[in-house]
């Protein structure tokens, strides 16, 4: 495992364990933190030539109060058909820390979502007939969503997000995350 992805799993899961300590503390307003795990399914879009892969991930993060927090997410690829000129498979691979903001539409469950944070995207392509190439790159990232809270503990959501790096990637998914 290279020393970033080390890192960036160090970070995720260093956070995942502090969020579950400070869950108990309140704010100045009354309002107290909640964390939150999830995961996610939908498709990456790329430019390269061949099929979509499919996406999936985890995330986890922290409601600081209803409308600020931080979240931490991986989300990987299945292998997608290249089809530009060089035959063979690929697959993509992000890692990211967010700021999110949250706004809830005054007396219904529905929320919009924005997250702006650093995401490092990872492109892996193996050939047919031997060989393969890698992209890698660290840049900006964000997204928009909109969100369903069913009820106190359990929210669906719907995501588009956006990697600035050299692999180019988007990604669209659909969510579920649990709150404690």
């Amino acid at each position: 495992m290279k020393t970033l992805q080390k890192t960036l799993l160090a970070l995720a899961v260093g956070s995942f364990v502090s969020v579950g300590a400070q869950a108990a503390v309140t704010y100045g307003n009354g309002y107290t933190g909640q964390p939150y795990v999830g995961a996610k399914i939908g498709q990456f879009d790329t430019d390269v030539d061949g099929d979509d892969p499919t996406a999936y991930g985890i995330y986890a993060g922290y409601n600081f109060d209803p409308n600020f927090g931080m979240e931490v997410e991986y989300v990987g690829s299945d292998d997608a058909d290249l089809d530009s000129g060089f035959n063979g498979e690929y697959d993509v691979k992000t890692y990211g820390a967010y700021g999110t903001y949250r706004y809830a539409f005054p007396n219904t469950a529905l929320y919009a979502k924005g997250k702006l944070g650093i995401a490092k995207t990872e492109l892996e392509a193996d050939f047919d007939g031997g060989g393969s190439d890698s992209v890698s790159d660290t840049g900006i990232a964000g997204g928009i969503g909109l969100g369903y809270s069913v009820n106190q503990d359990f929210s669906f959501e719907a995501e588009y997000a956006m990697m600035d790096s050299d692999a180019d990637a988007s990604l669209l998914t659909l969510g579920a995350h649990l709150k404690f």
